[in-house]
């Protein structure tokens, strides 16, 4: 079986509106098909190498918080690379806006078994999850899972 290494890092966020006429192609497919660091980015209408943005740390905070205007939803972000400091992109339950991030439980997640478990969405962060059981891909889908400990 053939695992595809993906490369560190993340895709920097895609500015909608923003990308020049004529990209609209895919010169890439998977991040090895990039040279050096480089990873295999969605341009907005294809996919190409870009330099990785290295993800803030830490997550956002579980649940609904912050105060939102009445009536309407407002996204001030779209993602951690459009706050400032060490502040990530949080949703607030109707838009996103830039706040401090905690640490998150300990552990990580087990490497996922591809093909192995249910194709499922059975949770979406690890504050879907019971005590220190983190959200883990399967493969296929995520459910909560007890993490191996560093």
């Amino acid at each position: 079986m053939f695992v595809s290494k993906e490369k560190p890092g993340v895709c920097p966020c895609i500015k909608w509106g923003t990308q020049p006429i004529g990209l609209c192609k895919d010169s890439c497919s998977r991040d090895c098909d990039c040279p050096n660091n480089d990873k295999c980015c969605s341009s907005g209408c294809g996919h190409q190498c870009i330099a990785p943005y290295k993800e803030k740390p830490g997550v956002c905070p579980c649940g609904r918080w912050g105060e939102r205007p009445a009536g309407m939803c407002v996204k001030f972000c779209s993602c951690d690379s459009d706050c400032p400091t060490n502040l990530k992109c949080c949703s607030n339950g109707c838009g996103h806006q830039c706040i401090a991030p905690y640490k998150g439980k300990p552990g990580v997640c087990p490497r996922r078994m591809f093909g192995a478990g249910m194709c499922l969405e059975l949770c979406y962060s690890d504050c879907d999850c019971p005590n220190n059981e983190r959200c883990c891909s399967n493969g296929c889908g995520h459910h909560c899972i007890c993490p191996v400990m560093n």
